[in-house]
């Protein structure tokens, strides 16, 4: 992974082989990033995604293996209990162009990742929610 800081946007380029969770960690820890957010397009190899079951207050995912398409992801950089935390989301497609989509929570590049962070000038953290089950913004 390299990156390039200009201001408050941060450009990222993920390589292959690399897991973008971790990257993007890696990237908020050595910038001391407190509340973020994230784009990126790419190509990935693995990914994990799921969804929320809101009645359940449990999260469902599920692991792809193969040749995918990272047609968008984005989401959140905050913090809670002093540690970086990630809200990310992204849709996929395999090689027929179908679609899959929802809550990321692993990828590994194939090809490349580019991705743009935009620092946000303040801090904002993370409360666990009994009534939805998540951790969610804490003002």
């Amino acid at each position: 992974m390299e990156y390039r800081r200009f201001g408050d946007k941060i450009v990222a380029r993920i390589d292959r082989g690399e897991e973008i969770m971790s990257e993007i960690k890696t990237i908020a820890q050595k910038e001391s990033i407190a509340t973020a957010s994230v784009n990126a397009l790419g190509a990935l190899s693995e990914v994990t995604i799921g969804y929320i079951n809101v009645y359940e207050k449990q999260y469902h995912s599920k692991d792809y293996s193969g040749i995918y398409e990272m047609a968008g992801l984005h989401g959140t950089i905050s913090s809670m209990d002093g540690e970086v935390y990630l809200h990310i989301h992204c849709t996929v497609s395999d090689e027929q162009n179908n679609a899959l989509g929802g809550h990321m929570t692993r990828a590994v590049v194939s090809a490349t990742c580019e991705m743009v962070i935009d620092v946000i000038d303040g801090v904002v953290g993370r409360k666990f929610n009994d009534d939805v089950g998540l951790n969610l913004f804490d003002f």
